[in-house]
């Protein structure tokens, strides 16, 4: 049994058990960690989940610990350190992950890192020489 289905074994016991949730949750984490680049929103995931979205946002906190939309920001910051470390500028990199505004993507990556996008880049770069 892998780690992850452990997980799912043990979350099958604290909550509610209802496959048909845990289906949603997990394909709604899947069409995250797929399509994270691509300008998404809540009505846009609960109509391909087919559900409503403050269902959707309600299962997601339960599962994850947090919504969709924290989850989203989470992993676009994740994909943006990997390119940022891979010498990516830190305009194309803000694109590349989804965000709209260079703006808000440095502001929204030194809040959730505590440093802005170049400075993590140029830190990157001095601990790999």
């Amino acid at each position: 049994m892998t780690l992850y289905e452990d997980k799912l074994n043990q979350l099958r016991k604290v909550c509610y058990f209802n496959e048909q949730q845990i289906e949603t949750i997990i394909g709604t984490k899947n069409f995250i960690d797929q399509n994270y680049e691509k300008e998404l929103n809540l009505d846009l995931i609960s109509k391909i989940r087919f559900t409503s979205k403050f269902h959707l946002i309600r299962l997601f906190k339960r599962y994850y610990g947090q919504t969709p939309n924290q989850y989203l920001i989470h992993k676009r910051i994740e994909k943006a350190k990997e390119k940022l470390i891979n010498g990516l500028s830190v305009t194309e990199t803000c694109f590349a992950v989804g965000f709209g505004s260079l703006g808000s993507f440095s502001k929204l990556f030194k809040t959730k890192t505590g440093k802005s996008p170049s400075d993590f880049q140029k830190e990157q770069f001095s601990r790999s020489k």
